[in-house]
C-alpha cells in the first residue's frame, strides 16, 4: 500500500468515526468512505498494512485544506478489526515466520500503549479512547493466544506479564492505578478471555477440546508467574485506595473542624480533593477488572489457584477482606467470585474453612458500613443505606444460599455435624444463624434467594434428623409467612408504604414484583409444610401466634381503608383483607405438614407426647378462633372461608368444630349484597364460588367425619336448592360437597340410595317434555338455544327478555348434564380409592394369579359394579338423554345445516369459535389479562360484544362447547365406570355405536371437536376395555374412526406439504367475509369435495376475527389434532400414561429379581424422597396391594390391546399404521418424536408378518429416509429418532437383527435357518413385542430398493450391510446410516439447486444446525499438530524411571 493508498484509508477512517477536524460532510462523501473501508478489507495486502498501522506511534494525514489530522486510535482500532476478521479465515494459511511476525506487532502495539509517558506522569484518570483501543488488543491477544499458546507462544507469560521496562505490557513494581496501568487491563482482559473460551460451553464450537486442554495444561505450568503478580496488584491497589479514603476523610474531618462544606474549599483543595477521588476511582477500577479475571478463574480454573496459601498469597482471604468494600462495587464482585466458588464442587475442608470465615468476614463489613454511614451522619440501618446496599445484600444472600445448596453433602456427612457437637458443627450453626438473621431484611428479594436452600435443608432426611436447622426455623417461618403477604403496589407509587424506596429498588414495577410473589409463594408451600412437619411444634406456636395476632387487629376489618364507595365495606385491596390472604397459605400448608402422630391419640414415646400436649390446645384454639369469628365485609367472610378450608387438615384429627364450619360454609353460600341488589356484585358472586369450592375440599378430606350429619346435610342443600336465588355453580358444587359425603357411607345400597336421591332433580330435568322435545331434533335445538328465532326476528338475540329466557333454559340443560358429571366423577373417584382398588372384587389375595386369569376381564354386571361407585346405577336412565344431545348437537355440524347457518348474518355465529378459543390462539404473555384484559380476544368473534353482554350471539358457540364437551366426559365416565360394558346395557350399545361411530358425525365434526373426541371418549375407552370384549366392544367403533382420522389428516397437510388439488390459501381461515361464499359451494362441489377444504382450515369459522388470529387458530387447530391422535396411541401402547408405568414397574422387578435386591421396589426417582421401608412405583409413588392386581390386568390388555390393534382387524390395522406414516411427514417435530416411538412398537408386532412387509419395508422407510435426506428445518432435533426408525426397519427386514424394545440397545442377530440357508431362524419372542418382537425371515428387498433410489449402488449396499453386520451397536449401525445418508442428502441439494421454494420450516436446514453434516462442522481454532510436553510432564516421566521416554519434548523445558 503506497503513501496515498495509506492517506486514503486513513481519511476515510477519519470520516466514518466522525473525529474532529472533519466538519459539514455530505452523505455522498460518508457512503463513499464506508465502501472504501468495506473494499479495504478484500484488499490482498490489507494483514501487513493493518500491522504498519498499529506499530506507528501516531497515524497522521493531511486533509483537503492542508492541514494535519489526527486517526491514531480509530485507525489503530480499524486494523486490529480486520486483523481480528482475518485470524477467523486465513490465520491458519500463514507460516510460522508470518505468525511470529504478526504476534509481535500487536505485543509491540499493546507495548507502545502501556509504556508510560512523561505528560501521562501525572495523569490519574485513563483516557477513553485508550481504554477502547486496550479492550481490542485484548481481544486480538486472547485471540492468538488461544491459536498458539503454549506450544507456539512460549513467550506469551515474559511477553505480557513482565514490566514495561523489562518487555512487557504489565505496570511497574508499585505503579498507581492510571493511565500508566493500561498495561494492567489488557493483560486482565485477555486472562478472562481465554479463560471463558477455554471453559465456556458456549465456545464448544469455537475452540476444540484438545485446543483447550493444551492452554489450559499450559495456564497450570504458568501459575506460580501469574498468581503472585495478580495478587501484589491486589494488595497494592487496596492499599491506594484506602489510603485515598483516609486522606479524603481527613479532608472531611478537616473542612468540618473549620465549618466549612466541600462546596465552600478554595481552588487549591478542590484539586487536591479532586486528585483524591481520581485516585481512589483508579484503585477501585482497577480492583473491579482484577476481580471480573478472578471470578472467572473462581468458576472454571483449579481451585487450588484460589485456595491454595502459599508465600502470603491467599486469594479466598482477599476476597472476604474486600466484602467491606464498596468503591466500584468491589463488595459486590467479591461476592460474585465467591458465589462461583460455591458452585464449584468443594472438598469439605475448602467448605468449611469458607463457611466458618464469611461470619466474622460479614461482621467487620456491616461494621465498615456502619462506619461509612456514621461519617455521612446517617442511620446505619436507614432505608438510603439499604438502598445502596440492596445489590449487595440480595448477591449475599444467593451466595451464602447457594454455597449450603451445592455442598449439602457435607452436613450430612460430616460426624461432628450428625452428632450435634464439635467444632464443624458449631460452624455450619453459626453460618445458618447468620443466613436465617439476614432474612429480617426489609425487602422480600433477600429471602427469595434462600428459599431453595432451606427447601432442600428441611427434605433431607439425615440432616432433619440433627439439631444444626431446629434453633433457626423460627426466624425462617416468621420471614417467609412476613413476605407472602401481598405489597399493595398503589403505596408504593405514592411513596406511601414505609419502604417505598427499597421496593422500587428491589422490583421495576408491579409486573415483575407479583411474578416474583407468585414464585416465592408457590416454594413457600413447600418450605411451610416442611417445617410444619419436622418441627410440629415451632410451626404450631408460630401459626398460632400470627393468626391470633391478625384477628385481634382486624377481625373488626380496622383500618378500614380501600374502601368501597358503593357500600363502604372492604375491598380486596384493604390492609386487613391483604393481611388474611397473605396467612392463608402458611395455615393450610403447616396444617398438612403436621404429622398425626402430633394430634391422634396414639401412645408415643415421652418427647412426641410432650410435643403433642403442646400443639393440640394450641391448635383447638387456633380452629376456635376462626370458626368463632363473625365479619361482616364480604371480603372478610370470603378470607375467613380460605381459613375454614384450611382447618381441614386440623378436623381430620379434631372434628368438635367441624359442624359449625360446614355451617359457616353453608350459609355463605346464599350471601347477598348489603345493601341488596337486583343482580349480584362480583365480590358476592366470588364469595359464593369460594364457600361451595371450599365445601368441597372440606368434604373430599373428611367425608367420613361428615356422615353422621348427612341427612341435616341433604335437608340443608335442599333448602338452598329450592330458594331458588344459588347460581349453577354453586349448584353444583353443593351436588359435589353430598356426592363426597355419600361416598364414606359403609352400606353400598345407602350410598346409590342417597346418589340417586342427590341427583332425582337433574334426572327429572333432562327427563322432563320441554328437554326432550329440544332435544329430539336440530331444529328443536336451534329453537331452544333462540338460533332459529334470530333468523325470523334477528332483534331477538338482544331483546333481554328473550335472552334471559334462553339462557336460563341452556342453564337447566347443561347444568343437570354437568352435576352428572362432577357427581359421577366423585364416585368414581372414591371407588378407586376403596381398598380393593375399584376392581370389581370383595377381597384381593395376597399374590397375584399368575395365570392372568381374571374373573373380572369381562362384562360385569351393574349389581357388582355399585359396590364400589354408587352412580352406576343411574346410567340406564342417563344415557339414552345423554346420547340424544350430543346426536342432535353433532348434527348441527352437518354440512348441510352448517350452509343454511352461515348464510344468515348472524345464526353464522353458532357454529363459530369462542372468543376464549382465540385467546388461546394468540401468544400470550403476562401483558395480557385473560380474554377480557386489555390486549384480550372479547368481542373479537362477534364484533363489538362479548358473551357478558345481554346477546345471544357470542354465547352459542360457548353453550355449543359446553354440551359437547360435557356429552363427550360422560361417554368417558360410562367407560371408566365399565358400565357401557355391562350386560344390562347391551340393549343401548347399538345405540350408542350409531351416536358415537356416525359417519356424518365423524366427517363433520371440526379438528377441536374431535381432539376433544379423542382425549375423552375414544382413549379412555380403549384404556378402560376389559381384553375379552375388545372384538365385542371396540371394533364397530374403532374401525370407522381410524378410518376417518387416516382421511381427515391427509387432507388437512396436504395443502400444506403441497401434495393435494388444494393450495395454502385454503388454509386461510372462513371468516364473515368469505363464509357466505363457502356455504354456497356445498350445493356446486358436493359434501366431499367440501369436506376436503373443510379440514383444510381445520373446520374453523372465525367470525370477525383477525386474519392473523384466525390464522394462529387453523394452525393450531391442526397442529393440535395430529398430536392428539400420536398421544392417544402412545397411551394405547404403553408407551405414555399410566400403561407406561406398568411396563416401568416391570422392569424393576424383573431388575430387582435379577440382582436378587429387593431394595430396588424401595427406591424412587432420584428427584423423590424414599422412607425404605414401602413399596414404590417407578415414579416415586407407594404402591399398594390394589395396583399390583390393577397392574397384572393392565399388563394383560397391554399386549392383547396392541395385538387387535394391528392384528385382528384389517380397517382399523391398516388405517393405523398408513396414518403413523403419514405422520412421521407432517413439519411438526412433537408429533414426529411420538410417532418414531409408535414406529417402534409396531415394528415389534409386526415386522415378522409378510402382509406388512411393502408397507413398512418400502411406504414406512421411504417415509423416513425422505425426512432425513432433504433436511428441513422442522426435523432438527429429531434427526437421530428417525435414523434409528431407519435402523429398526432395516435391521429386522434385511440383516435377520431385532432389538430391545423402543428400537434400543444393538442389532440382535439372528442364526441362519439350517433348513434354509436364505432364511433366518425367528426369534423367540416373535409374538412378545415387549420383550423385542420379531424379524422377517426371508430377507425383504424393499428397504435395499429405496437405499438404490436415493443413489448407492449395489456394491455400496452390499458393503453397507456387511459393515452393518459386523458392527451392531446402536451408536456404529446409526452412525452407517448417517453417513450414507449425507451423501445422498449431498446429491439431492446439488439437483435442487435454487429451485427449492421459500416454505419456511419446509426448506432445507443449514450445515450449522443439519445432524448429517455434524461431523464436518470443524471448530474455529482446531488443535495444533505440536504435541504438548510441560515441564510437569517430563517431571512425572522421569520420576517413573522411564529409560528412554517415547514422547520426548519437541521443545525445551519450557516452563521450567
Amino acid at each position: 500500500m503506497n503513501e496515498s493508498q495509506r492517506q486514503s484509508l486513513l481519511s476515510a477512517i477519519a470520516i466514518s468515526s466522525g473525529i474532529a477536524g472533519f466538519t459539514n460532510i455530505t452523505p455522498q462523501q460518508r457512503a463513499d468512505a464506508f465502501t472504501n473501508l468495506e473494499q479495504f478489507k478484500s484488499y490482498p495486502g490489507r494483514v501487513a498494512a493493518c500491522v504498519e498501522m498499529i506499530g506507528c506511534d501516531s497515524l497522521q494525514f493531511a486533509t483537503a485544506n492542508g492541514n494535519t489530522a489526527d486517526a491514531t486510535v480509530p485507525g489503530k482500532l480499524y486494523a486490529l478489526g480486520v486483523i481480528q476478521e482475518f485470524l477467523k479465515v486465513g490465520y491458519n494459511g500463514l507460516n510460522d515466520s508470518d505468525r511470529g511476525q504478526l504476534r509481535v506487532s500487536i505485543v509491540t502495539a499493546a507495548r507502545q500503549l502501556a509504556m508510560p509517558s512523561v505528560a501521562d506522569a501525572s495523569i490519574i484518570k485513563m483516557d477513553e479512547s485508550k481504554r477502547i483501543l486496550a479492550m481490542k488488543i485484548a481481544v486480538l491477544l486472547a485471540d492468538l493466544a488461544t491459536r498458539e499458546f503454549p506450544q507456539r507462544w512460549q513467550t506469551f507469560v515474559t511477553d505480557l506479564f513482565a514490566p514495561v521496562s523489562s518487555g512487557g505490557i504489565w505496570c511497574e513494581p508499585g505503579a498507581d492505578a492510571g493511565a500508566n496501568t493500561i498495561g494492567v487491563k489488557i493483560c486482565l482482559e485477555c486472562l478472562k478471555l481465554i479463560t471463558e473460551d477455554c471453559t465456556d460451553s458456549d465456545f464448544n464450537a469455537k475452540i476444540s477440546t484438545v485446543r483447550r486442554n493444551d492452554i489450559l495444561l499450559g495456564f497450570n505450568e504458568v501459575t506460580h508467574q501469574i498468581l503472585p503478580l495478580l495478587f501484589e496488584l491486589l494488595s497494592k491497589q487496596y492499599g491506594d485506595l484506602n489510603n485515598a479514603k483516609n486522606t479524603l476523610t481527613q479532608m472531611n474531618q478537616y473542612l468540618a473542624s473549620s465549618g466549612r462544606t466541600t462546596a465552600q474549599m478554595s481552588p487549591e483543595e478542590k484539586a487536591q480533593y479532586q486528585i483524591q477521588l481520581d485516585k481512589r476511582d483508579a484503585a477501585g477500577a482497577i480492583l473491579a477488572d482484577e476481580l471480573g479475571t478472578i471470578e472467572k478463574f473462581c468458576q472454571s480454573m483449579p481451585l487450588d489457584w484460589m485456595f491454595k496459601v502459599e508465600n502470603g498469597v491467599d486469594f479466598v482471604a482477599a476476597l472476604l477482606h474486600l466484602l467491606q468494600e464498596d468503591v466500584a462495587k468491589i463488595q459486590v464482585l467479591s461476592v460474585a467470585c465467591l458465589q462461583q466458588l460455591a458452585f464449584r464442587k468443594l472438598d469439605p475442608d475448602q467448605w468449611f474453612r469458607v463457611i466458618s470465615s464469611l461470619p466474622a468476614a460479614l461482621f467487620e463489613a456491616s461494621q465498615a458500613s456502619a462506619k461509612r454511614a456514621s461519617e455521612r451522619g446517617i442511620d446505619p440501618n436507614c432505608i438510603e443505606m439499604l438502598v445502596e446496599q440492596l445489590d449487595y445484600h440480595r448477591s449475599l444472600s444467593k451466595m451464602g444460599s447457594m454455597l449450603v445448596t451445592c455442598h449439602l453433602a457435607h452436613i450430612t456427612a460430616d460426624k461432628d455435624v450428625s452428632s450435634g457437637k464439635g467444632p464443624k458443627f458449631e460452624a455450619v450453626s453459626r453460618y445458618l444463624r447468620l443466613l436465617s438473621e439476614m432474612m429480617s431484611h426489609q425487602s422480600g428479594v433477600i429471602c427469595g434467594e434462600q428459599i431453595n436452600m432451606w427447601v432442600g435443608l428441611l427434605r433431607d432426611p439425615a440432616i432433619v434428623r440433627t439439631n444444626v436447622l431446629s434453633p433457626h426455623l423460627s426466624r425462617v417461618l416468621n420471614a417467609y409467612m412476613t413476605h407472602v403477604v401481598k405489597i399493595r403496589w398503589d403505596d408504593v407509587w405514592d411513596q406511601n408504604h414505609p419502604y417505598s424506596s427499597l421496593i422500587e429498588a428491589s422490583w421495576d414495577d408491579d409486573d415483575e414484583y407479583h411474578e416474583w410473589l407468585g414464585n416465592l409463594r408457590s416454594k413457600a408451600s413447600q418450605l411451610f409444610r416442611a417445617i410444619g412437619s419436622t418441627e410440629p411444634e415451632i410451626a404450631s406456636t408460630a401459626i398460632h401466634l400470627k393468626v391470633r395476632t391478625l384477628l385481634n387487629a382486624h377481625s373488626n376489618g380496622e383500618p378500614r381503608d380501600q374502601l368501597n364507595p358503593e357500600n363502604n365495606e372492604l375491598t380486596i385491596h384493604s390492609t386487613p383483607c391483604q393481611e388474611f390472604e397473605g396467612v392463608t397459605q402458611p395455615l393450610d400448608n403447616i396444617l398438612h405438614g403436621i404429622p398425626s402422630w402430633a394430634l391422634d391419640n396414639g401412645s408415643y414415646d415421652e418427647k412426641r407426647t410432650r410435643i403433642r400436649n403442646t400443639i393440640r390446645p394450641l391448635l383447638s384454639e387456633l380452629a376456635n378462633l376462626i370458626v368463632a369469628w363473625k365479619p361482616n365485609d364480604i371480603w372478610l367472610k370470603f378470607r375467613r372461608t380460605t381459613l375454614l378450608e384450611a382447618l381441614k387438615h386440623y378436623w381430620k384429627y379434631d372434628p368438635a368444630t367441624l359442624p359449625t364450619g360446614v355451617d359457616s360454609l353453608l350459609m355463605y353460600l346464599s350471601v347477598t349484597d348489603n345493601p341488596p341488589k337486583d343482580r349480584l356484585s362480583e365480590d358476592v358472586v366470588g364469595l359464593r364460588k369460594k364457600s361451595g369450592v371450599s365445601l368441597v375440599a372440606v368434604a373430599k378430606k373428611v367425608p367420613d367425619l361428615l356422615v353422621p350429619w348427612l341427612s341435616q346435610l341433604s335437608e340443608r342443600a335442599k333448602s338452598l336448592l329450592s330458594s331458588g336465588g344459588m347460581s349453577p355453580v354453586n349448584e353444583m358444587h353443593l351436588y359435589e360437597f353430598l356426592s363426597c359425603v355419600a361416598t364414606a357411607v359403609e352400606n353400598p345400597v345407602d350410598r346409590s340410595n342417597f346418589i340417586a336421591d342427590v341427583l332425582g332433580s337433574s334426572i327429572r330435568i333432562l327427563e322432563s317434555p320441554e328437554i326432550q322435545n329440544s332435544i329430539a331434533s336440530v331444529e328443536g335445538l336451534l329453537s331452544f338455544l333462540g338460533i332459529a328465532q334470530a333468523a325470523s326476528n334477528p332483534a331477538s338475540v338482544t331483546d333481554p327478555t328473550f335472552v334471559k329466557k334462553v339462557t336460563n333454559d341452556f342453564e337447566m340443560l347443561f347444568s343437570s348434564l354437568n352435576q352428572l358429571l362432577s357427581v359421577g366423577k366423585r364416585c368414581h373417584e372414591a371407588a378407586k380409592k376403596r381398598p380393593n382398588g375399584g376392581l370389581p372384587l370383595q377381597n384381593l389375595s395376597a399374590t397375584v394369579d399368575d395365570t392372568c386369569n381374571f374373573p373380572d376381564e369381562g362384562p360385569v354386571g351393574i349389581n357388582e359394579l355399585v359396590i364400589n361407585d354408587p352412580f352406576v346405577p343411574l346410567w340406564p336412565k342417563v344415557l339414552p338423554t345423554v346420547l340424544k344431545v350430543m346426536d342432535v348437537t353433532l348434527r348441527v355440524w352437518h354440512p348441510e345445516c352448517q350452509a343454511s347457518l352461515l348464510q344468515n348474518n348472524i345464526q353464522r355465529y353458532a357454529v363459530a369459535i369462542s372468543d376464549d378459543e382465540a385467546f388461546l390462539a394468540t401468544k400470550q404473555d403476562g401483558s395480557v389479562k385473560g380474554v377480557f384484559g386489555e390486549g384480550g380476544t372479547a368481542g373479537s368473534i362477534v364484533s363489538g360484544t362479548d358473551r357478558r353482554d345481554l346477546n345471544l350471539a357470542p354465547r352459542w358457540s360457548g353453550w355449543f362447547n359446553e354440551s359437547r364437551n360435557t356429552c363427550f366426559q360422560l361417554l368417558g365416565l360410562i367407560c371408566m365406570q365399565r358400565v357401557i360394558f355391562a350386560p344390562e346395557l347391551s340393549h343401548l350399545y347399538p345405540q350408542f355405536v350409531a351416536v358415537v361411530a356416525n359417519q356424518e358425525h365423524l366427517r363433520s365434526m371440526e379438528h377441536r371437536h374431535f381432539n376433544q373426541y379423542l382425549k375423552q371418549f375414544i382413549e379412555i375407552m380403549m384404556l378402560s376395555c376389559p381384553a375379552p370384549l375388545y372384538q365385542s366392544h371396540l371394533t364397530a367403533i374403532l374401525g370407522p374412526v381410524f378410518e376417518h382420522l387416516q382421511y381427515r389428516l391427509q387432507y388437512s397437510w396436504s395443502p400444506v406439504l403441497g401434495t393435494g388439488s388444494l393450495g395454502i390459501e385454503s388454509t386461510r381461515p372462513m371468516g364473515s367475509d368469505n363464509c357466505m361464499a363457502a356455504a354456497n359451494q356445498l350445493a356446486s362441489v358436493g359434501v366431499d369435495q367440501w369436506l376436503i377444504a373443510y379440514y383444510a382450515r381445520g373446520g374453523l369459522f372465525v367470525g370477525d376475527l383477525d386474519n392473523v388470529t384466525g390464522e394462529a387458530a387453523v394452525e393450531k387447530a391442526r397442529v393440535e389434532l395430529t398430536r392428539t391422535y400420536a398421544d392417544m396411541l402412545q397411551s394405547t401402547l404403553a408407551l405414555k400414561g399410566a400403561w407406561a408405568l406398568v411396563l416401568a414397574n416391570k422392569a424393576r422387578e424383573d431388575l430387582a429379581l435379577k440382582r436378587n435386591d429387593p431394595s430396588k421396589l424401595m427406591s424412587g426417582p432420584i428427584n423423590k424422597l424414599a422412607n425404605g421401608k414401602d413399596y414404590l412405583n417407578a415414579d416415586g409413588s407407594k404402591r399398594t396391594l390394589a395396583q399390583l392386581h390393577i397392574d397384572a390386568r393392565r399388563l394383560v390388555r397391554i399386549d392383547k390391546l396392541c395385538h387387535f390393534l394391528l392384528l385382528e382387524n384389517e380397517q382399523i390395522a391398516g388405517s393405523l399404521v398408513v396414518t403413523i406414516i403419514q405422520c412421521l411427514e407432517y413439519p411438526d417435530a412433537y408429533t414426529c418424536r411420538r410417532c418414531t416411538r409408535i414406529v417402534h412398537r409396531i415394528l415389534e408386532s409386526v415386522a415378522w408378518l409378510d402382509k406388512y412387509t411393502e408397507l413398512l419395508g418400502y411406504r414406512l422407510l421411504s417415509a423416513a429416509v425422505k425426512a432425513i435426506v432433504t433436511e428441513p428445518k422442522w426435523m432438527v432435533g429429531t434427526e437421530w429418532d428417525m435414523i434409528n426408525v431407519i435402523r429398526d426397519v432395516y435391521d429386522r427386514l434385511v440383516l435377520g437383527q431385532y432389538l430391545l424394545p423402543g428400537g434400543q440397545g444393538p442389532g440382535l442377530q439372528m442364526s441362519r435357518d439350517p433348513a434354509n440357508s436364505m432364511m433366518f431362524e425367528q426369534t423367540k419372542v416373535a409374538d412378545k413385542p415387549l420383550m423385542g418382537g420379531g424379524i422377517l425371515t426371508a430377507t425383504s428387498d424393499f428397504p435395499r430398493r429405496i437405499l438404490m433410489e436415493i443413489g448407492m449402488s449395489q456394491e455400496e449396499v452390499v458393503a453397507t450391510e456387511k459393515n452393518l453386520s459386523e458392527k451392531r451397536s446402536a451408536k456404529e449401525q446409526k452412525d452407517v446410516f448417517r453417513d450414507l445418508l449425507r451423501v445422498a442428502a449431498d446429491k439431492t441439494k446439488q439437483a435442487e439447486g435454487l429451485n427449492r421454494g421459500d416454505n419456511g420450516v419446509l426448506d432445507r436446514a443449514g450445515a450449522e444446525e443439519s445432524l448429517l453434516h455434524g461431523k464436518l462442522r470443524q471448530p474455529t481454532v482446531s488443535a495444533l499438530p505440536e504435541k504438548l510436553v510441560t515441564y510437569s510432564m517430563m517431571k512425572k516421566k522421569e520420576g517413573s524411571n522411564s529409560p528412554d521416554p517415547a514422547d520426548g519434548p519437541w521443545h525445551g523445558n519450557i516452563f521450567d
